[in-house]
């Protein structure tokens, strides 16, 4: 009977397995750029260059596949050939090339950034291989770059979808978009990033991505912090959702207001990355459909207009200090009306349309500005 009760309490807990499922977003990997070979003194003979660890951005590729392939984390080129009779100059050690999704960024253990992937096929060398031995060097080969380096994915999204827990992000998702996130009426329910893709009848396409509920403290790495705020950086647009009825995540949490958690969204971008709070947002006010739902939004939507004078009302640990600029405020019922759904899906493209108009328009005012410069320059007289 024993026996029994433990094999059902195994069992009980098997749906915790998809936590352990997915989604990667940071590997730590060891790479070794291979040894320079020695040079040959009697000939002048040179040693070939030891070889380059590179990474490659590649699409349909996830961090988790790149663990698998390699469980070891151990990147080692190469090593040189030595120079000699047969071959004055020795041949150059292989290159090792890792296949790594597109958006990741290359960081050394101190945290300093290498440098980042952000398109198909685009190629970053991570550990340099040694030099070959030559007269210079006494024709001895050096060691190539040997270290550990982390690798981290930052989402690519056209929008990034931001709240506290339980607010409607996975069900505006699921509804709007052909993404399957768990959905549940408890906080946390998303436990990592789900990418939904919203299509349109032209073939039109725009990607979406659905965040972890950030928590007050968010930026000091509470909750899930970090682990994901890090996504929305690569967003054009963000759009920001919140419950019409407020949010508290437990009893020892004080309950906040559909504008307190306007407010506190924008304290936790703002000191994550300040430039966040910069970027071109919506903000959706969600569960339309539920009791006094309209009394309240019609008690707040001026103040979430003047988000700049309310927010002087609040203690200093918890008031911004920039204000994110609404482009826009919907009030919508995330899960119960299809004409809701239809409507900030083509707000969005309308939205992102803009911003596309206004990026070029501004890189054509830049090249402009570059090009009467460079004019200048070459009309200028040279003095004597």
């Amino acid at each position: 009977m024993v026996f029994k009760t433990v094999v059902l309490l195994a069992k009980k807990h098997k749906y915790r397995n998809y936590l352990k499922a997915g989604f990667r977003d940071s590997l730590k990997i060891f790479v070794s750029g291979g040894y320079g070979g020695n040079g040959l003194p009697k000939f002048g003979g040179i040693g070939g260059q030891g070889g380059n660890v590179i990474v490659v951005a590649t699409e349909d590729i996830s961090l988790e596949e790149v663990y698998k392939q390699n469980k070891t984390r151990r990147y080692n080129a190469g090593n040189g050939k030595n120079s000699s009779h047969n071959f004055i100059r020795g041949p150059a050690g292989e290159d090792i090339k890792i296949n790594v999704p597109v958006g990741v960024s290359i960081h050394t253990e101190l945290g300093k950034k290498l440098g980042e992937l952000d398109s198909k096929n685009e190629e970053f060398i991570i550990a340099k291989g040694g030099t070959g031995g030559h007269s210079k060097n006494g024709y001895l080969g050096t060691q190539g770059q040997v270290y550990p380096v982390r690798l981290d994915l930052k989402l690519i999204a056209d929008i990034g979808l931001v709240g506290f827990p339980n607010a409607g992000k996975s069900t505006l998702l699921s509804a709007i978009s052909h993404a399957k996130p768990k959905i549940a009426n408890y906080p946390f329910t998303t436990v990592r990033p789900h990418l939904g893709m919203i299509l349109f009848k032209d073939e039109r396409q725009i990607s979406m991505a659905d965040l972890p509920g950030l928590i007050e403290g968010a930026h000091l790495n509470k909750g899930m912090g970090h682990k994901f705020l890090k996504h929305v950086e690569r967003t054009e647009l963000l759009l920001l959702i919140v419950d019409i009825n407020g949010f508290q995540l437990s009893p020892q949490y004080p309950h906040r207001t559909c504008l307190d958690t306007v407010v506190l969204l924008n304290k936790e971008l703002e000191l994550y990355k300040p430039h966040l709070v910069d970027k071109p947002s919506l903000l959706l006010i969600n569960k339309m459909d539920s009791d006094g739902a309209q009394d309240k939004y019609n008690e707040i939507k001026d103040d979430l207009k003047n988000l700049s004078k309310i927010a002087t009302n609040y203690e200093d640990n918890l008031k911004p200090e920039n204000i994110l600029k609404f482009r826009e405020i919907i009030p919508i019922s995330a899960k119960n009306s299809k004409d809701d759904i239809a409507f900030v899906k083509n707000k969005l493209r309308k939205h992102l349309d803009i911003l596309a108009e206004e990026k070029i328009n501004d890189e054509e005012n830049f090249n402009l500005y570059q090009n009467v410069r460079e004019h200048m320059k070459e009309k200028a007289p040279k003095l004597v």
